[in-house]
């Protein structure tokens, strides 16, 4: 009696959503390329005291201005040089992103916080609610960003906790056009009503099934809020009302470098690089977030 061959076939098995947006921000070139270097300055700034070659703060009048070691002149002792104070510049560029990091982070959660709590509510209550959020955010959108953190940082003297909160207080609007307008469609889907059907309260609504499928959008805004508020710290610190001396701002380091741009360019070449490249990649980071988030995943 011969063995009959049974032939099975298999039909692929369905990729769950977290295979395919995990395919998708494989994929995507600028999600790769700016997380990655994300990922490398904020290994720098967290193991700052292990790479940094020398005290930020040291000073030395006998080695100051030396040039950096690719400059006829130059050592290994300083690599990057150092500046009008002696010193070195390749440790206070690094502790310098520490400074950009933290500000840019804590910048960014405080305004998502305010503003994505006044969206929502904005988005889901309407009425007179809603009109009296998009008043302040009208106003907010009518005074120039920069301008208004001048005068309030200049009012209450400039310092790194200063600068956060001012800058915290001053960006929550895009937050807040963003969560109102998501929060506008949600509270039309059939799972919200389906919710209050039920007897669920507003606010376990707004906890559970708003506030959730808000994320997305939400963390693509915090990332750009948080490359705007590093360019911001750095205008505010060159022009001389943000973080202050000694602290070693990129934005403090290209102001001190300017008296020296056209002799010594390299003190303001090299901090304005890495903030360009901080920013880009960040940037990068943001917009392909928006691209692998969206519904039609484009690329």
């Amino acid at each position: 009696m011969q063995n009959a061959v049974k032939f099975t076939t298999t039909e692929p098995s369905t990729p769950t959503p977290g295979q395919v947006l995990r395919g998708r921000i494989l994929r995507h070139k600028g999600v790769m390329v700016g997380g990655t270097v994300i990922a490398v300055i904020i290994l720098i700034a967290i193991l700052a005291p292990a790479l940094a070659p020398h005290d930020p703060y040291a000073q030395s009048l006998i080695r100051r201005l030396r040039p950096p070691v690719w400059i006829e002149g130059g050592s290994w002792a300083h690599p990057l040089g150092t500046d009008h104070l002696g010193r070195d510049y390749l440790s206070r560029l690094i502790y310098g992103a520490q400074i950009s990091l933290t500000i840019g982070v804590c910048t960014a959660l405080i305004s998502g916080v305010v503003g994505t709590t006044l969206g929502v509510l904005a988005g889901y209550f309407g009425g007179w609610v809603d009109a009296v959020i998009t008043f302040f955010v009208t106003v907010k959108l009518s005074i120039p960003t920069i301008l208004l953190a001048l005068a309030v940082v200049q009012l209450f003297g400039g310092s790194l906790n200063v600068v956060v909160l001012v800058l915290g207080f001053l960006l929550w609007h895009q937050f807040a056009l963003v969560a109102r307008a998501v929060t506008m469609q949600i509270r039309e889907m059939d799972y919200i009503t389906a919710a209050r059907t039920i007897g669920c309260s507003r606010s376990r609504i707004l906890m559970t099934e708003v506030l959730p499928n808000l994320m997305n959008q939400i963390i693509v805004v915090l990332t750009l809020t948080i490359a705007s508020a590093i360019v911001i710290e750095a205008a505010l610190s060159f022009l001389g009302v943000g973080v202050k001396p000694p602290l070693p701002s990129w934005g403090i380091m290209i102001a001190e470098g300017r008296a020296h741009i056209f002799f010594r360019p390299w003190l303001v070449m090299i901090p304005g690089v890495a903030l360009f490249v901080l920013v880009l990649s960040i940037n990068l980071l943001g917009d392909g977030l928006r691209d692998v988030t969206s519904p039609q995943g484009r690329s």
